[in-house]
């Protein structure tokens, strides 16, 4: 299974979440999205579930000269969440990654601030919040999602995504209620090799999407 685009994922994501939704399964849905490319992926979904649509700002911790390694992941303020494992492996320490972890923070605000416009957070108390990206690879800045928005009250957590590496879908079962993957290949390597147009997305388009809501 490929998709054309964020859009038609997020559209094959919605039909089997509005299944749900119609099984009594999603009472009081709050959508949230993983920006950047979360966000278009989740609007489909919050349209055809017609629920609320909002940001979950998290951030990637990446190893020291390979940025995209990721080592760990931060969300809101919350402590950073590391990979005790990772961190070992590469001889680093919480200590060595506070730099890291700041310029991420900042980043982190910039994009909260822009993106929200001055709105506070939803209330999620008593609330099923749907947590949706476009792709899942090792789970990290996912895992620092869900326990963010675990510590808000939710009544329920589901975390959705159009396509997922099978192992780390597994471990994701444990922080959230329900987990909804349509497609989980074997040989997973990277969220853009299941997309046709996987160009990233910029501030204005999660700005656009938002602007619907």
């Amino acid at each position: 299974m490929r998709f054309q685009d964020r859009k038609q994922a997020g559209r094959e994501l919605a039909e089997r979440l509005r299944d749900l939704r119609d099984e009594g399964a999603l009472p009081e849905p709050v959508v949230l999205a993983l920006p950047r490319g979360g966000v278009a992926v989740a609007a489909e979904v919050a349209r055809v579930l017609e629920a609320p649509l909002d940001v979950l700002l998290v951030r990637k911790i990446g190893a020291p000269h390979h940025a995209e390694f990721g080592v760990g992941a931060i969300a809101g303020d919350d402590p950073p969440l590391y990979d005790a494992d990772t961190l070992d492996g590469l001889g680093l320490t919480e200590e060595s990654l506070a730099p890291t972890v700041e310029r991420e923070r900042q980043e982190l605000h910039r994009r909260e601030r822009r993106y929200r416009k001055g709105r506070p957070p939803p209330d999620l108390r008593g609330h099923t919040v749907i947590v949706v990206d476009d792709g899942l690879a090792t789970g990290s800045t996912a895992r620092a999602a869900l326990r963010h928005v675990r510590r808000r009250g939710p009544a329920r957590v589901v975390l959705a995504v159009p396509v997922g590496a099978p192992d780390s879908l597994a471990l994701l079962g444990e922080e959230a209620d329900d987990v909804v993957c349509l497609h989980q290949p074997y040989g997973f390597s990277a969220v853009g090799q299941w997309y046709d147009d996987f160009g990233q997305l910029t501030d204005d388009d999660v700005l656009d999407a938002l602007d619907g809501y």
